[in-house]
């Protein structure tokens, strides 16, 4: 295959990568080269990657040697993320991922690590610098320390990045699937705080000594939720043989949590304004044991305009009859808010403020945009205020009701409105 290299993306401990585009098709895609010499794991890694096809994976494209400034390299193709690494998109969002993300790129790890325990390989370095993120979530890179579980240990030493060893790793005892679920934790922690873990900890092998010997675990972070703590302490147990699988992992509840999310959204339905009554009405109907029908729902919140809508509310009629069949408010008159944008404020008793010949002269009112509020702490409202009560559509654009939780209208009905805003046609 022809191609052309362009600029470099990454550098690694021991290669570099670079963009690259295939002369013929014009295909971008990623290259990893190292000198030929000192190309063992990059040989490694294409033979992994040639073997296996996992979307949660990086995909293999090929490979070839070139010779360059006078320097026999090998080349290991591999399709282009234009995400960045796991960490770098850690650091863009302020050094912390909230849980929903961290959900997210655990479960596309966990599915590309499940994948690779199925076909015995272990990869033996996760972090956020070996996970990629594209555009349809999180991949696994980075295959150089990959092994199988039943190679024979000289052909493949021990390796990876401290801090994220598992014990039994830094003691030097074994490296298998348990491994990467230790790895798997850290990285989590990464994702929460920014920092790998043990950030107490200034040199590798101080690191390495404390993960082998002590009883110590890395710190779970005190702001994540109790599933999100308790998947931690699952992948962060001392002993391998009492971590999770991989398989295991992916049906715990932190996984779990958006499927339910999601089935819990389709299966209500909320009301879209404090206008749709019916749906109000419904939930009161608690000694029926009839569903409620999204159907009927819908039609409650969109058949009718908003004043028809209204008119319904205060007069509890048909929409199809002219004249509300009003509540028959009593007793007391009450206190009457009048404010504007310009936060001019006028407040009386109903025998003081005349709201109808108020909103229609007034020069702090007319012209601007208002808000009129009419407050009901006593126990009712008398019918002199109701009918005083008449602004302008005008002059005013929101109107907002607030009363004692306690007081009945005549027909007995507890009017619990509180502070909700209903536009005015």
């Amino acid at each position: 295959m022809e191609w052309t290299r362009g600029r470099t993306i990454g550098r690694g401990s021991f290669a570099t990568v670079s963009l690259a585009k295939t002369h013929r098709s014009g295909e971008v895609f990623a290259v990893k080269s190292v000198d030929l010499s000192r190309s063992e794991f990059l040989q490694r890694e294409q033979r992994v990657l040639s073997l296996i096809d996992c979307p949660r994976i990086v995909g293999y494209v090929g490979c070839d040697v070139t010779h360059e400034n006078g320097r026999l390299m090998y080349n290991l193709f591999m399709e282009y993320i234009s995400g960045g690494t796991l960490t770098d998109v850690i650091q863009d969002h302020g050094g912390r991922l909230d849980e929903s993300e961290i959900r997210s790129h655990t479960r596309a790890i966990l599915m590309g690590l499940d994948y690779l325990h199925s076909r015995r390989l272990v990869h033996c370095d996760i972090k956020g610098r070996n996970v990629l993120i594209g555009a349809d979530g999180a991949k696994i890179a980075d295959l150089g320390c990959t092994r199988w579980v039943d190679e024979e240990a000289p052909a493949m030493p021990i390796a990876g990045t401290p801090v994220f060893m598992a014990p039994e790793v830094a003691r030097g005892d074994e490296q298998s699937f348990p491994a990467d679920v230790w790895a798997l934790g850290c990285t989590v922690i990464e994702m929460a705080t920014g920092r790998p873990p043990w950030p107490d900890i200034a040199d590798p092998v101080s690191a390495l000594h404390r993960i082998a010997f002590s009883s110590d675990i890395p710190d779970f972070p005190t702001f994540l939720s109790e599933e999100a703590k308790h998947f931690l302490g699952k992948c962060l147990k001392r002993d391998p043989k009492e971590r999770w699988t991989a398989d295991q992992l992916l049906k715990h509840p932190f996984l779990d949590q958006d499927s339910k999310q999601i089935q819990g959204s389709t299966s209500s339905i909320s009301p879209t304004s404090i206008l749709d009554q019916g749906f109000w009405d419904s939930l009161e109907e608690s000694d029926t044991e009839t569903p409620l029908h999204i159907s009927n729902l819908l039609v409650l919140s969109s058949s009718n305009s908003p004043a028809e809508r209204i008119r319904r509310l205060v007069g509890d009629i048909p929409s199809s009859s002219s004249t509300p069949n009003l509540p028959d408010w009593t007793k007391d008159r009450n206190w009457v808010t009048v404010r504007s944008n310009n936060h001019a404020e006028i407040t009386g008793s109903s025998d003081e403020v005349e709201l109808e010949s108020f909103g229609r002269s007034s020069s702090v009112i007319n012209g601007s945009e208002h808000l009129v509020h009419y407050n009901s702490n006593s126990s009712s409202i008398s019918s002199n205020s109701l009918r005083r009560f008449s602004v302008s559509s005008n002059d005013v654009n929101a109107f907002s009701v607030s009363s004692n939780p306690n007081y009945e209208l005549a027909r007995g009905k507890e009017f619990l409105l509180s502070s909700i805003p209903i536009p005015l046609l």
